[in-house]
């Protein structure tokens, strides 16, 4: 992903978001984190499926909330390959602590994503841990294999029997989920050592992606939320 400058799979907007408190209860075992992904739609922003298949110049912002305090980090690689740290950054915000019972956006600043660059998918990668990272790369680097990065071919899909009636095309491929055991991670998401097991669930609650572990997080988790796009 690049920077507004050039082509981009997603770039940056000058729009306005923030973080509220919302208090949900923590569970007596087991930790639990929620993703929406909303799209602007003229003035306001509105709640979509994760599965959806966006359009050129579709801003979207994600909500995202746990029920445990840590830190978040996101990067993205955009369907032509390339790789860039989303947040924590200056344009997006560099305050990545995370407090249960709240909801941030992401990106947390005056901005958005606005999605171009070759039909395909992104990658964003989410990594939360329970401690900040001290030894994380101030840049996102592409995997160890040091191999240039090639553009994804897979393209989106419609899925005929989901939301036929509103018109909508939703790829069931689409939303979060364990990169498969075989994907080389970029460098300084893979180097965050201590990974935890790949035990994570996943479960849809309307339009709520839900992400939960059986047991306390002691150790940092990645999963990748992938957007699909025309």
């Amino acid at each position: 992903m690049k920077r507004a400058a050039g082509p981009a799979a997603i770039l940056l907007a000058a729009l306005s978001t923030g973080a509220w408190a919302q208090p949900r209860p923590a569970p007596e075992s087991g930790r639990r984190m929620e993703i929406l992904l909303e799209r602007l739609d003229g003035p306001a922003w509105h709640t979509i499926d994760p599965g959806l298949v966006l359009e050129q110049g579709d801003r979207v912002r994600f909500r995202f909330s746990t029920d445990f305090d840590g830190y978040l980090y996101v990067m993205n690689q955009s369907s032509s390959g390339k790789y860039e740290q989303l947040f924590p950054r200056e344009e997006t915000g560099q305050d990545n602590r995370i407090s249960a019972g709240k909801q941030y956006h992401v990106p947390a600043t005056a901005s958005a994503f606005r999605i171009a660059g070759p039909a395909g998918y992104e990658i964003v990668y989410w990594l939360v841990t329970p401690a900040r990272l001290t030894n994380a790369p101030p840049r996102p680097e592409p995997p160890a294999t040091n191999r240039p990065p090639k553009p994804i071919p897979l393209i989106p899909r419609c899925d005929d029997t989901m939301l036929r009636a509103r018109g909508e095309c939703i790829d069931n491929s689409a939303g979060p989920k364990l990169p498969p055991a075989d994907e080389e991670l970029p460098r300084n998401l893979a180097g965050a050592g201590g990974l935890s097991p790949r035990d994570l669930i996943f479960m849809r609650q309307n339009d709520t992606e839900v992400i939960s572990s059986p047991a306390a997080l002691t150790a940092p988790v990645i999963y990748e939320f992938r957007l699909a796009h025309k």
